[in-house]
């Protein structure tokens, strides 16, 4: 009888590398191929991110200890050239080599929500600028969205496509329309529809909540930076109304920017937010490029330098930033390097646009 040999076939074993969280020591594992940002979240770990493409680059974060890599086929377009070199990564595209050591703040403010798929019926259609459009959105009775101010929703079109929306209200009891403030982009999928077709009563599906953009109010106190171009607007009315419903005492500078008036689509709602909160509140609106016809007398150039002109040191700041990302990436570089803000202390939200 002829003797057969088995061979136990050796079972590669994937690497696992432990991550550390600095400062506040929080640790979890990543496996081979896996982000640092999934292998966090998987593990019940929620740190900075919006869009988890590389696009937005809100999971920023330093690594300084360890080696780490980008995944392959991702794209960190969110990260400057110069930053490779002092370590910084974007965590949605970069998996670990080796164990590892991060500069990285844990979110605590958003625990436990869970995202779900909701229809919603459009209740209410407001044009705010000639480009600009507020949809009031109801879901149905008994299924209120939970979220967190600063969060958003994604739209779900035909074929697996979906545009994503900042919630433009905080969620307060008793409320359940959603807000959104949607720009129009001619010739996108969404935008269209909602400029030509979407009317009162028409059925849409959304998902969410998604994102960890929001305020730290309940952990810090600092003086404030709300920093909006744009529709970017939409989640900062979110935060500020829901500094009002909490009471909070909070010193809050909002500093609004557009290229023409009609771009600050709801600058009186600011200005009785400032009347409210008088020494809690300043709000200062900017203007790019203003038309001879808006007869501007308020600030012009850039929003962010804007913030430098009156805010020389930012050390002692939180600056929430929200809106173009080459508006959020010379906020985010520009405070660091000309008036001493902490990179912990920079919290954004990009918004991408999505072609088609």
């Amino acid at each position: 009888m002829q003797m057969i040999e088995e061979v136990g076939a050796a079972v590669a074993e994937v690497p696992v590398h432990a991550i550390t969280l600095l400062p506040s020591g929080k640790a979890f594992t990543s496996q081979a191929g896996e982000s640092v940002l999934d292998a966090a979240l998987r593990q019940g770990i929620l740190l900075p991110h919006q869009c988890k493409t590389g696009t937005c680059g809100a999971c920023r974060a330093r690594v300084v200890g360890g080696k780490a890599a980008c995944l392959p086929g991702a794209q960190p377009a969110a990260l400057a050239p110069d930053e490779a070199g002092q370590g910084v990564y974007l965590l949605c595209c970069t998996q670990a080599k080796s164990d590892l050591r991060i500069e990285c703040a844990e979110i605590p403010h958003i625990p436990g929500i869970a995202v779900r798929k909701l229809p919603v019926r459009v209740v209410a259609m407001e044009r705010l600028a000639p480009d600009v459009m507020r949809v009031q959105l109801q879901p149905p009775a008994g299924q209120r969205l939970h979220y967190a101010a600063g969060q958003y929703v994604d739209v779900l079109l035909p074929g697996n496509r979906r545009r994503s929306y900042s919630l433009a209200t905080p969620a307060r009891d008793g409320q359940e329309l959603l807000e959104l403030h949607i720009r129009h982009l001619p010739g996108g999928l969404f935008t269209d529809q909602v400029f030509g077709k979407l009317k009162v009563r028409d059925v849409l599906r959304i998902e969410g909540p998604f994102g960890t953009f929001g305020m730290h109010d309940g952990a810090s106190q600092a003086p404030a930076i709300l920093l909006a171009s744009g529709t970017g607007f939409a989640p900062v009315k979110a935060l500020v109304e829901q500094l009002l419903a909490a009471g909070s005492e909070r010193r809050v500078h909002l500093y609004w920017g557009g290229r023409a008036r009609a771009d600050l689509y709801l600058h009186g709602l600011c200005l009785e937010w400032e009347q409210a909160l008088q020494g809690r509140l300043s709000y200062v609106p900017v203007l790019s490029d203003a038309p001879e016809a808006d007869a501007w007398a308020g600030r012009t150039g850039w929003v962010h330098q804007a913030v430098l002109q009156d805010h020389a040191d930012l050390s002692q700041h939180e600056v929430y930033a929200c809106g173009a990302p080459a508006m959020v990436d010379a906020a985010r570089h520009d405070f660091a390097a000309l008036a001493g803000m902490r990179p912990m202390a920079f919290f954004a939200d990009a918004f991408v646009a999505q072609p088609g």
